[in-house]
């Protein structure tokens, strides 16, 4: 048990200065003057928010694009809790041969053990897409972290798959997520590529599947892909936006939605962290190549924070739009009943302490058991 005592309370909504009393996983009452029980933490002078959800990292490692020495090493269980991430959403990119959808459960099912919550997507750039049990459906319908299928459009990666091979990922994966209970997202990852989002728009059109069921991610990597994609969430789609793309900043794009009277609601923010970012010549040659961090996420915050966003304004897009969009009830805010997922912030919005699944990860900016959570 642990009670946060006086602490500014965001959930994402200022709701003041509270007591939080936290007990088998779960927030078990929001007050003040609360008894105090267990371990007792003072929250004066801070502030309290719910973790962040970050539903789009590489925690297996992506790159492999300039040889097998350019591939990128797992993401750490202390870089994800020293950024903030309590819940984590793990995915393939363009290696799905040297990395695994069977590679990418274990990380899943070891970042649980850790003791953050953590699922995950099916496929990868490929096509046909590459799966544990052979079929898609089964996947998310039967293997727990599985919640959708990842792919990639409009990128010299991809597969080039047609709509109609679209169309039928995006039915097997809504079945499957039907079957399951789950959220049944189709996570695109959106390249340069000139027909950017033509494709969604075409099934869209054609077809019977919901818009909702698409989740395009790096949104705001180009222009033109950045302005078909506020269209597409003005007609009732989602889309994703990635950190640390310097002259389209994901809250200078939701500030251009808000301007153009578009709903932000769903919107979401992610690191695409373990990731590799490249660039390429004309001749499709490869000329730069990098990796993202985790950590990216809360930066992007704390941005936002000092350049006039307030609180309450900034966390929805870190927090319960996602927790939304991937149907994860029990996430995304401080409310009776819901994961013990928070952080806590000092004046310049850096983390102290972290809780996940109602236990203490980090103290005072120090990470606990480290030694024993780590190899």
């Amino acid at each position: 048990m642990i009670t946060i005592k006086q602490i500014q309370v965001f959930t994402p909504k200022d709701i003041g200065v509270k007591d939080v009393f936290i007990g088998g996983g779960k927030i078990l009452e929001i007050g003040e003057g609360l008894e105090l029980r267990g371990d007792v933490i003072s929250g004066k002078g801070q502030i309290l928010v719910p973790g962040f959800i970050d539903h789009h990292v590489h925690v297996t490692g992506g790159g492999g694009e300039k040889g097998f020495s350019s591939r990128a090493p797992e993401v750490k269980y202390s870089d994800l809790v020293k950024a903030g991430i309590t819940t984590v959403l793990g995915l393939l990119g363009t290696d799905g041969i040297t990395r695994s959808i069977e590679n990418l459960v274990a990380k899943l099912y070891a970042l649980r053990e850790q003791g953050l919550s953590a699922w995950g997507f099916t496929g990868s750039y490929r096509y046909p897409s590459p799966t544990l049990t052979g079929d898609i459906e089964k996947d998310i319908a039967f293997i727990d972290p599985i919640i959708g299928t990842k792919i990639a459009l409009s990128d010299h990666r991809s597969s080039n798959l047609s709509t109609e091979d679209l169309a039928l990922l995006a039915t097997e994966t809504r079945i499957g997520a039907m079957i399951g209970n789950k959220a049944g997202k189709v996570i695109v990852h959106m390249g340069d590529g000139r027909n950017h989002l033509k494709k969604i728009l075409e099934i869209t059109e054609v077809t019977d599947l919901p818009m909702g069921i698409f989740h395009p991610t790096h949104c705001n990597r180009n222009d033109t892909l950045l302005e078909e994609s506020l269209e597409f969430l003005k007609m009732g789609g989602s889309i994703d936006l990635t950190c640390n793309i310097s002259n389209r900043r994901p809250a200078e794009v939701i500030k251009k939605a808000i301007r153009k009277g578009i709903p932000t609601k769903r919107i979401t923010i992610s690191s695409d962290g373990g990731g590799s970012y490249s660039t390429y010549d004309d001749r499709g040659n490869l000329e730069t190549i990098g990796i993202s961090s985790v950590s990216s996420l809360l930066e992007e915050f704390q941005w936002m924070i000092r350049n006039d966003w307030t609180v309450e304004e900034a966390l929805p897009y870190f927090t319960l739009h996602p927790a939304h969009c991937l149907k994860l009830k029990e996430k995304g805010q401080i409310k009776a009943e819901k994961d013990a997922d928070l952080l806590l912030l000092n004046q310049e919005m850096k983390i102290t302490n972290v809780i996940a699944r109602g236990k203490l990860l980090m103290r005072e900016g120090e990470l606990l058991d480290l030694d024993r959570k780590e190899y």
